[in-house]
């Protein structure tokens, strides 16, 4: 019995991993990034779509309350999108009026359309989403809907 234990205890100096385990280990990593990496990038995709509805949305409170403070009356068309800034301005129509910030999340752009004197549009898009575009008609109120447009410009 003691030279068994003699014999293990001598034979210490083969504690390690074989190449062979070290490649199965390597493999089942490797399955289980190719599985990971696709799911992580359409959660990161689906976060900047909702980005885009999410100022949608604080757009039109933003428009609304413009309206209120400035003698019920919408804010011209934004000459321009809002391109890669962090805000949107839409300027008071009269020095008793104010003016609407409309505050964007990153790589999101918005673009505010008035229609006719009743009615505006407001557009948005995130670049690091789908490249879904998401509009509000005031004229048809109800949620922010998804659309088929070319880009910000086209929103009228």
């Amino acid at each position: 019995m003691q030279d068994v234990i003699a014999k293990l205890r001598a034979k210490k100096d083969d504690e390690g991993f074989t190449l062979i385990e070290l490649l199965v280990v390597v493999v089942i990593i490797g399955v289980l990034v190719a599985i990971a990496v696709p799911v992580y990038l359409n959660y990161r995709q689906g976060a900047a779509d909702k980005s885009a509805q999410s100022d949608v949305r604080g757009a039109i409170s933003a428009v609304e309350q413009f309206y209120t403070n400035n003698g019920n009356a919408y804010p011209a068309s934004d000459s321009e999108e809002s391109g890669t800034a962090s805000e949107l301005v839409l300027p008071a129509l009269s020095a008793s009026g104010s003016e609407a910030k409309i505050t964007l999340s990153d790589k999101t752009k918005l673009a505010y359309v008035k229609v006719n004197a009743g009615s505006y549009k407001i557009c948005a898009t995130n670049d690091g989403g789908s490249g879904k575009f998401y509009m509000y008609d005031s004229s048809t109120g109800g949620s922010v809907k998804t659309v088929t447009i070319k880009a910000l410009a086209s929103c009228s």
